[in-house]
């Protein structure tokens, strides 16, 4: 009976001590992970973390794109016809340029009549300006000159300016039509080249 007392209290002891290396080594492992999370991030977080910043990233791009369609992309192009107030604002031998900046286009009135002259250079599609005193149109660009009837005589420009419909309306006041272009040719007066470009008043 005695050794039975004996067996079980070294039994104990053993057990007992078995139990202090298991807490002992489960102490350091715990240590040892305290450790690795005190440091950088672990692969777990750093994957983690840039799912979710990726998420983020892809979500604010939908946002974005979702608003953007909200607003469409629309070009704002002035009316082709537009009307350019009655003949007689404009004088005889006069130049105007009262629609060149809203509709690029000038208005000469001539004893036969009125024209109307597109505003682009032929060369490179400049705007020229119209030099009251020298009776020439200019093109500030590389240098191209032109007669009140559009007519090239200087500068690198392979033809005369076009001309645009213009008309006289119901309510008596000029139609300018920006729709109907009268394309002209090279070497040949835009007078002769397309008559029907002038309207007789």
């Amino acid at each position: 009976m005695a050794k039975e007392k004996a067996a079980t209290a070294e039994e104990l002891n053993a057990l007992a001590e078995r139990r202090r290396q298991e807490q002992a080594v489960e102490r350091q492992k715990r240590e040892r992970e305290k450790a690795q999370r005190a440091g950088l991030w672990s692969r777990r977080d750093f994957f983690g973390r840039l799912s979710w910043g990726g998420f983020g990233v892809f979500s604010l791009v939908s946002l974005l794109a979702f608003i953007r369609s909200a607003f469409p992309r629309v070009l704002f192009v002035p009316p082709a016809t537009f009307k350019a107030g009655f003949p007689a604002d404009y004088p005889v031998g006069e130049v105007s340029e009262k629609y060149k900046t809203e509709f690029r286009v000038w208005i000469v009135r001539e004893p036969v009549g009125f024209y109307a002259i597109f505003a682009k250079c032929t060369h490179l599609g400049c705007t020229p300006r119209w030099l009251a005193s020298e009776n020439k149109y200019k093109c500030p660009c590389h240098g191209s000159g032109y007669y009140k009837t559009g007519y090239n005589f200087e500068g690198p420009a392979p033809r005369p300016m076009d001309r645009v419909k213009i008309a006289v309306g119901e309510d008596g006041q000029l139609v300018v039509d920006k729709s109907v272009l009268f394309r002209m040719q090279p070497g040949v007066d835009p007078n002769k080249q397309h008559p029907e470009s002038i309207l007789k008043v």
